[in-house]
């Protein structure tokens, strides 16, 4: 009699690179219509945006775009490189000036003055597996500009996974990125 001895293994879960994900866009196997960020090496695909949301960035874009025009690249839902793990899509960064506009590399974190999110949908997933990712990556202030309870939320002070220092900016409030204190700005 012949047995067939069985042997479990277990499927492994895929981690996915930067330039795994990069290749696959290249080469037009992602769809270009979705939103799709890279965190902690996971793929994920980005809800659709709300009227709200978006006409929230939008308004956020110009404001960004009128204060600090020539002295900072303001990019609106395009990547930043946090390491080889991570590719978000903020709504917002506040960049370092280059006169390239990043053509030869999507930012690193040591570009990045400020990045903002947009949140009402997503305000969970932004507050935690995204805001953990840019502290990891030593962003050095993030603001999640929280539609659902009218106010924008600040973070500054990396360490480790979290923030050190963490405020609360009002409607009609304003608070000026920590690369341009002479410049505030009321996010709602």
């Amino acid at each position: 009699m012949v047995t067939l001895e069985h042997q479990i293994v277990a499927p492994q879960k895929k981690r996915w690179t930067v330039d795994e994900l990069l290749a696959m866009e290249k080469a037009g196997l992602l769809d270009p219509e979705k939103r799709i960020e890279l965190l902690d090496g996971e793929v994920y695909e980005m809800p659709p945006t709300s009227e709200g949301h978006a006409s929230s960035v939008d308004w956020l874009v110009r404001l960004f775009l009128k204060q600090f025009d020539e002295r900072a690249v303001v990019r609106s839902q395009n990547p930043i490189r946090l390491d080889d793990e991570d590719l978000p899509l903020p709504d917002l960064a506040l960049l370092e000036w280059k006169e390239d506009f990043y053509r030869q590399g999507h930012p690193r974190p040591e570009n990045v003055y400020l990045v903002v999110e947009v949140s009402d949908a997503t305000l969970w997933f932004d507050r935690s597996s995204k805001l953990k990712r840019y502290a990891k990556a030593g962003l050095r202030e993030v603001w999640i500009v929280n539609l659902k309870d009218r106010q924008t939320e600040v973070f500054r002070d990396p360490s480790g996974e979290e923030y050190l220092t963490r405020f609360v900016v009002k409607p009609g409030e304003s608070v000026a990125p920590l690369a341009f204190p002479d410049d505030p700005i009321t996010p709602l």
